[in-house]
């Protein structure tokens, strides 16, 4: 059916309310909280979140369903210096219509969640404004039309982000979590403004359409000499410094130590923040960026690197985590490696298609791991659970479903984006030199080691002996060992009505099992239905061609276009796809790691003792408890250095400016007063005297140097 451009039209006025109404709910939670109460703040915050979440999917629905073109229009100039304009403006295609209707989803039902996990707590109207406040943020940077507002959204989910860590402010670990992950994205987003100031420097503006018709015909062929001597390509420079702000905000390889330590905030911002903002940024702004980083295969070279090592190494340390926030954490730093290895393989359309269907997922399993809290009375040990799936079946079926969505198990929406992700690595290593078939071999490896971990979480949460009981036998309460501590000092358990003593675990409330089935759904289905338009421009069946999902968002050269290789030699539809799973190296190494911790945490739970005592594995076990020395290079190394940086600071300021500089030159012209104050006695014979004095040595010097 042909529809005219005024039907499809999208509206201006639309999209205003899209971004502008989590922000009003943010101020009337956050400034008018207490006139308001608990019922006000969360009803004000919710309505504006679905609000958005309504409105980005008919956004979505235009564009797709009635062929509505993208919108790009600046919206209010903010200031004018000489010739350069900044402006506020959106654009709106499919790939920012997709992040909307992720971001607003997500976070609408993290904030319905939010009701039960947080009904107690003293700082419910402030976490309301926050959580919808980081929603606002999120939708001003993905909707951008401009670097500049790029940036702004940019550092507000970061200071945003910085606020909700740091939420319970009287425990020192959370202080010390948020300026930890303040100061490692100050160091990415240094690299981001290098490279914003870059495309300024060449392009003579920040307009996002601009930029990228003229980059083509602007930077391949262009050098600049950072050291002298040293000529490097432009475009390599740029992107590499994009990405470096990437790799602070999307926790890549060595920026990422922030990440694991976000678990420090409540668990509906760790949701949040690592299914639907902030870490998705960093993949969104790159496929956003392709027409740059398609001019330069140094960077796309970088990227994979850097992703690959994340994907697999990362993913390692979450073997011997037992917090089970931290196992989710560091599956998130591992995932968003594979999302950066499609990055970095050209594969653009998979890395942001892996980010709609992990959201759903790593959304599903931090919910999840937070109702499993909630009914521990907020133990967060697994070696302290056991058995939970008869006391919490909507938690556990809901696990269950994430977990296997996650590990990439085929029909799911978890296995089509990350088997294509592999698949891409695996035809870009075939033409490719080293970090090609590194960043492959990492993202199949990395499929033993998420399911490994990920079915020892559900094996250790769920099934076997019900270690809970035995701390409540002995008098103790199991979860003093990770009590929770509010911003007024209360224990957040007790605010949630647990007295201390022998407790029974039992299933969370509605408004926290509500959100678990329904991304529980979008875990399962997803994929089937989006697979074909999203990755390969082809209807459900893999027949019936269309256009490209990402037609004129995402730019990909014909020599870098693994997808249309994929498309060509596997694609045939949604279920020969999954069907050719089965086979696929990645399906076999994913049941190899089922396998494994079936037997060593289910069949043979003595098994992993036993490994500990070996000494080979204790030594690897120490080393990936030590997350590889990485924590201990930036707090001594970066943050240390730092320190003592101030330190000789503040002493060449006590020593020369204040010792030497301001307080010797007082000093000097103290002494020189006092001097000259004793020549002034006020009797005429001692002037006389000087005066005599001083005739007679003019004329000696008069007499000696006289020619």
């Amino acid at each position: 059916m042909e529809h005219s451009a005024v039907e499809v039209a999208l509206s201006k006025s639309v999209l205003v309310a899209v971004v502008l109404a989590p922000l009003f709910g943010a101020i009337l939670a956050g400034l008018f909280g207490r006139r308001i109460g608990r019922v006000g703040a969360h009803t004000a915050t919710i309505l504006g979140v679905a609000i958005s979440c309504a409105l980005s999917v008919y956004t979505l629905w235009q564009l797709v369903g009635q062929g509505a073109a993208p919108f790009n229009e600046n919206l209010y100039t903010f200031f004018q210096v000489g010739g350069y304009e900044a402006h506020v403006g959106f654009m709106v295609d499919k790939l920012t219509a997709m992040m909307m209707v992720v971001v607003t989803f997500v976070s609408l039902l993290v904030h319905i969640y939010t009701i039960g996990y947080m009904h107690e707590d003293p700082g419910y109207q402030r976490f309301f404004s926050y959580i919808s406040l980081f929603t606002f943020s999120m939708l001003m940077l993905v909707m951008s039309n401009n670097f500049l507002q790029l940036f702004f959204g940019w550092e507000a989910v970061g200071l945003v982000s910085y606020l909700l860590i740091g939420f319970w402010f009287k425990r020192p670990s959370a202080i010390f979590a948020n300026l930890k992950a303040f100061l490692v994205n100050r160091v990415g987003d240094f690299g981001f403004l290098l490279g914003i100031a870059g495309v300024l420097m060449y392009f003579d503006t920040l307009d996002y359409a601009t930029v990228f018709a003229n980059a083509s015909s602007t930077l391949p062929g262009v050098g600049i000499e950072i050291f002298a001597g040293h000529e490097w390509d432009v475009a390599t420079v740029i992107c590499i410094c994009l990405f470096i702000g990437a790799m602070g905000k999307s926790a890549q390889v060595p920026l990422h130590v922030w990440l694991p330590d976000s678990m420090e905030g409540p668990t509906p911002i760790s949701a949040l923040i690592h299914a639907a903002t902030m870490v998705t940024a960093g993949i969104f702004m790159v496929a956003r960026m392709s027409p740059l980083f398609e001019l330069s295969e140094t960077a796309l070279q970088f990227v994979l690197f850097i992703g690959a090592t994340t994907a697999f190494f990362t993913g390692l340390i979450g073997i011997v985590q037992n917090d089970i926030k931290r196992v989710v954490a560091y599956s998130t730093l591992s995932q968003l490696g594979y999302m950066t290895v499609a990055l970095g393989v050209s594969a653009y359309s998979a890395a942001v298609y892996h980010l709609m269907t992990h959201a759903f997922f790593k959304a599903l399993l931090f919910l999840a791991a937070g109702s499993v809290i909630i009914g521990m009375h907020h133990e967060q040990d697994m070696r302290k659970m056991g058995g939970l799936r008869k006391y919490m079946p909507i938690t556990f079926w809901t696990s269950l479903i994430g977990t296997l969505a996650l590990v990439g198990t085929p029909f799911l929406s978890g296995f089509y984006s990350k088997d294509t992700i592999i698949e891409a690595a695996k035809f870009n290593a075939e033409g490719g030199g080293w970090v090609a078939t590194y960043g492959y071999w990492a993202v199949l490896l990395g499929a033993f080691v998420t399911s490994f971990y990920s079915f020892r979480l559900l094996y250790l949460t769920f099934f076997g002996e019900e270690r809970f009981r035995h701390a409540d036998a002995h008098g103790h309460d199991a979860h003093d060992d990770h009590a929770h501590h509010d911003a007024h000092g209360h224990d957040a358990h007790d605010d949630h009505g647990h007295g201390h003593g022998p407790h029974v675990p039992h299933e969370s409330p509605w408004v926290v099992t509500l959100p678990l089935i329904l991304l529980a759904i979008p875990s399962i289905f997803v994929g089937l239905f989006t697979v074909g338009p999203m990755l390969f421009g082809t209807d459900m069946s893999g027949h019936h061609a269309q256009l490209p999902f990402f037609l004129g968002a995402i730019e990909v050269s014909a020599a870098n276009d693994v997808m249309a290789t994929i498309k060509a030699e596997l694609w045939h539809g949604w279920v020969k796809f999954a069907l050719h799973g089965f086979i696929a190296p990645a399906f076999w190494l994913a049941f190899g790691g089922f396998a494994l911790a079936t037997l060593m945490y289910l069949v043979k739970p003595e098994l992993p003792a036993k490994f500990a005592a070996f000494p080979p594995f204790r030594l690897a076990a120490r080393i990936l408890n030590n997350k590889y020395g990485m924590d201990d290079l930036w707090i001594g190394g970066f943050a240390g250095g730092g320190v003592l940086a101030g330190k000789v600071a503040r002493k060449h300021d006590e020593v020369v400016i204040d010792g030497v500089i301001v307080n010797g030159s007082a000093r000097i012209v103290d002494l020189f007063a006092g001097l000259l104050r004793k020549t002034q006695s006020g009797y005429l014979y001692h002037y006389a005297f000087a005066m005599i004095l001083g005739l007679i040595a003019f004329l000696a010097v008069l007499i000696k140097f006289w020619r």
